[in-house]
């Protein structure tokens, strides 16, 4: 169960990400313009937005592909927004309809996940609260058994680092500040 809450907690931004990639979006036509990605800047920040800008054409594309195979085979499918995003509908009643199933199952090799470049940039922005939330988890995490969890940088976004969620001192970190970012304490379940 621990091991769920911590999961649920370090993958929710990819989960939501992914989530506005496949199902997000106005579905208007954005007169195949691409948003720009990133912001230039004099610390090298303009060759990270020329290959973030470039990734994100490169999705696009991908994304409209897709929507081209699912409209060939006869799903009133939208174009994707700038950003690569399609807007299906509900997707719960799309799950059920047999049309659509088909549909996908026929593009499924079209069908691209959005590149790690771009997971950042599609996130929305997060509030100062939620920012300052995320430091004070990190810095609780770091304080109570987990010294190689990752800082968390101003925009509230988490070092790209590998640390051992397994050990002793991560679980005995994450039951002490897990209630910061809402994940319960479930020790008394765990025994059970």
């Amino acid at each position: 169960m621990k091991t769920r809450a911590r999961a649920g907690f370090a993958t929710a931004s990819l989960v939501l990400a992914l989530a506005l990639t496949g199902c997000g979006g106005d579905g208007g036509d954005d007169g195949g313009e691409v948003a720009s990605v990133g912001k230039g800047g004099p610390d090298g920040g303009a060759t990270a937005t020329a290959g973030a800008s470039s990734e994100l054409t490169e999705y696009v594309e991908a994304r409209r592909k897709w929507v081209g195979c699912l409209r060939e085979n006869g799903l009133d499918a939208p174009d994707p927004d700038a950003k690569g995003n399609v807007d299906l509908g509900d997707a719960r009643k799309a799950k059920s309809d047999p049309k659509f199933l088909d549909a996908q199952e026929k593009c499924k090799d079209l069908s691209v996940a959005v590149p790690e470049g771009l997971e950042r940039e599609m996130q929305p922005e997060l509030s100062a609260k939620e920012i300052a939330k995320k430091k004070r988890y990190a810095k609780c995490m770091q304080e109570n058994g987990a010294p190689d969890f990752p800082d968390t940088d101003d925009k509230g976004f988490s070092e790209e680092v590998t640390w051992d969620s397994t050990s002793a001192g991560a679980k005995k970190a994450q039951r002490a500040c897990g209630e910061i970012v809402g994940i319960p304490d479930d020790t008394s379940t765990a025994k059970g």
